[in-house]
């Protein structure tokens, strides 16, 4: 399964839509994933003429009542969990912090599965790490990266039963990744 990772969109605060070329990098996508701040709807809806969407409620967002966004989206994508959030943990984590950031992120009556894959935003910087066993992933921000206005970063996350891959890949150069990892 191919997925677009996106985050911190910020629309129409720092751009007034979706840059065309986020639409274009996602054509093909099965499944596109936005990692909160997202501000306006409308980026939800634009998404989804791609592909089905679904997004993690950010720290700047309002609650409001669409079924796609939520604090945390739990994913089971070809054998592997993945965890869909805004903020995830300070990377590189540290290990001795890290089940206490996993507990405080499980609901009262959620079963704890652990993630093989956290997708977060937040920090408006594109990171791939892996931390006891977890990858990591930050899309970065496609509107703000680095708190800069101006194209920047998405993901692609290519989930396949026995090996998968993550691309970063900067809107300016869409056809070379600049960060790759194959687990």
């Amino acid at each position: 399964m191919k997925i677009g990772l996106i985050s911190d969109t910020h629309v129409p605060w720092v751009t007034k839509k979706v840059p065309d070329e986020v639409l274009k990098a996602f054509h093909g996508v099965d499944l596109i994933l936005h990692a909160g701040d997202i501000y306006s709807h409308s980026v939800l809806d634009d998404l989804e003429n791609i592909a089905p969407v679904l997004a993690a409620l950010g720290d700047d967002d309002y609650p409001g009542p669409d079924k796609r966004v939520c604090e945390k989206h739990v994913l089971n994508v070809e054998g592997s969990v993945l965890w869909l959030l805004h903020e995830g943990p300070c990377v590189p984590v540290p290990l001795k912090w890290f089940p206490m950031w996993i507990k405080n992120r499980l609901s009262a009556n959620e079963p704890y599965v652990k993630p093989n894959i956290i997708i977060a935003g937040h920090e408006h910087r594109p990171v791939i790490d892996k931390s006891d066993g977890i990858i990591h992933i930050n899309p970065g921000s496609a509107t703000y990266n680095n708190y800069k206005s101006g194209l920047g970063t998405i993901g692609i996350l290519d989930i396949q039963p026995s090996l998968s891959n993550i691309q970063l890949i900067h809107l300016n150069t869409p056809d070379r990744p600049f960060m790759e990892s194959s687990f």
